[in-house]
């Protein structure tokens, strides 16, 4: 069979391969290459989501092979309905990103390379059925995301880059003492991640292992307070390495928590979930209060990522069937949501050269369809019905009631508190007094700026008037995983 998941992966550096032997003057030559390459893997990512079977619980298209066979170690993959729609965000996110940067006149070489290479390592993640692979494909993606920002980033993009850096060796640290307190301790001594669901091992030891990996992927996520790395990069990277930052890595951490957190510890995390789900409501409710208060655009964005992904912390806390679903929908629609409203902040600062909100104003009229896509933008970060933010947000609340219920009507308050921020930031961008400052403004006019804008758009609605496009994906593997096996104590 055709090893369809391993061409995804590694297409991009094969891109990236090719762009590092192309001379450095044929920048058209590079552009395209990115764009060749980013595009192969978002189509053959679509084949695989026509492809997908809705009723089959267990991994399709795997592939297998021995690597380290004295070790238990394999080059397993394999896809699910909880990690489908993540390879298909990750490559589409990728592709539109490339088209954001068609503009990239500072060593346009060196930054697409890096950014297929980025996606080789994301996508590896969301495919890889092998713990240590897992782990390796993790550790992939830290050296392209630190040079993108350490090279194209802001004024501090050095600060923000090594702060990223320190924040993920951390978590990463803690997430391999994990993985191997659990080869270690555990029956199989394999990094199978299937056979790792049904061994035993010492409650006590399974404890340890899951806060290990636990805050491994909390900082990824990211959640209270290991958040404090986020809005440092975000402000300071370039627009598109932004939407890969918000849309795909922040996922990596929620999804580490279902796969590994919820479908190998589901015991642990049932035992300790009022502490988890408080974290939750903490980020929940102080990313949006700080949201609140920023001056700079970006920085608003990037706060309120710390908010939204708070209910995706809820959701997995509560560990019911329906809210561990709206947690997988509330990363995917997040990612769609926020790289969005990323894009628009660049087109924005492109013609303005400042985020600053109170030096905006009435722009609504100079620049009509970026206005009216930032609407669409922000009516769906604060959970609007019938666009993409409101299916996940609805989801966790409903899913994490019963188990969660105190907890649950706290978070609400954060969509309150969403949409007083977001509604407050629209009226004075676009809205307020008109300003004579910007009287020579124009519209988005460049078919790179356009089509990822119109895209995602269209995407945010059709999902969420569309939901089932979604759900019924990722409804075939994500509730089982609260009824997986438990971890419990070796006989």
């Amino acid at each position: 069979m055709f090893p369809l998941l391993s061409a995804i992966i590694f297409l991009p550096v094969l891109g990236a391969v090719l762009i590092a032997l192309t001379p450095r003057a044929r920048v058209t030559l590079i552009r395209a290459l990115a764009f060749v390459f980013s595009g192969a893997a978002l189509a053959l990512a679509l084949a695989l989501f026509a492809g997908f079977s809705r009723n089959v619980a267990t991994p399709q298209y795997v592939e297998r092979a021995a690597w380290i066979p004295q070790l238990g170690i394999s080059y397993f993959l394999g896809v699910d309905g909880l990690s489908l729609p993540f390879i298909v965000l990750t490559a589409m996110l990728t592709f539109l990103a490339v088209i954001a940067s068609w503009h990239i006149e500072l060593r346009p070489k060196e930054y697409f390379a890096l950014m297929l290479v980025l996606e080789t390592g994301v996508l590896g993640v969301f495919s890889s059925l092998d713990f240590l692979l897992f782990f390796l494909f993790w550790e992939v993606e830290l050296i392209p995301m630190y040079l993108l920002i350490g090279t194209w980033g802001g004024p501090r993009r050095e600060y923000a880059a090594i702060k990223f850096v320190i924040y993920t060796l951390a978590g990463s640290a803690l997430m391999l003492v994990g993985i191997l307190t659990l080869y270690f301790f555990g029956s199989a001594h394999t990094f199978d991640m299937l056979a790792l669901r049904q061994q035993g091992i010492d409650p006590v030891v399974a404890t340890f292992a899951f806060f290990l990996v636990f805050f491994g992927f909390a900082v990824k996520l990211p959640s209270f307070p290991f958040h404090t790395w986020l809005p440092d990069a975000h402000v300071e990277a370039p627009t598109a390495v932004s939407v890969l930052l918000a849309g795909v890595l922040l996922k990596m951490g929620g999804y580490g928590m279902l796969r590994v957190n919820v479908g190998m510890m589901p015991d642990v995390l049932a035992a300790n979930a009022p502490f988890i789900g408080a974290l939750a409501v903490v980020s929940i409710l102080y990313g949006a209060a700080v949201s609140t208060v920023q001056h700079d655009l970006k920085s608003l964005v990037a706060y309120s990522s710390v908010s939204h992904m708070g209910y995706v912390l809820l959701g997995i806390a509560a560990l019911t069937p329906g809210s561990l679903g709206g947690a997988a929908v509330q990363m995917f629609t997040h990612g769609l949501i926020t790289g969005l409203l990323f894009l628009l902040v660049g087109v924005v600062y492109e013609r303005t050269h400042t985020r600053i909100i109170a030096s905006m104003g009435g722009l609504a009229p100079r620049m009509p369809l970026i206005a009216t896509i930032f609407v669409i933008a922000g009516l769906a970060s604060l959970g609007l019905p019938a666009t993409a933010g409101f299916i996940g947000e609805f989801a966790v609340f409903v899913g994490a009631y019963p188990s969660l219920p105190w907890l649950t009507i706290v978070a609400i308050f954060g969509v309150v508190a969403t949409a007083g921020y977001i509604l407050w930031m629209l009226q004075r961008v676009f809205f307020g007094p008109p300003n004579p400052r910007w009287a020579a403004l124009t519209d988005a006019n460049r078919w790179f700026e356009v089509a990822p804008l119109v895209t995602l758009a269209a995407l945010v609605l059709v999902v969420g008037i569309v939901p089932s496009l979604l759900t019924d994906i990722i409804q075939a593997s994500v509730p089982g995983l609260a009824s997986s096996p438990l971890l419990t104590a070796a006989r």
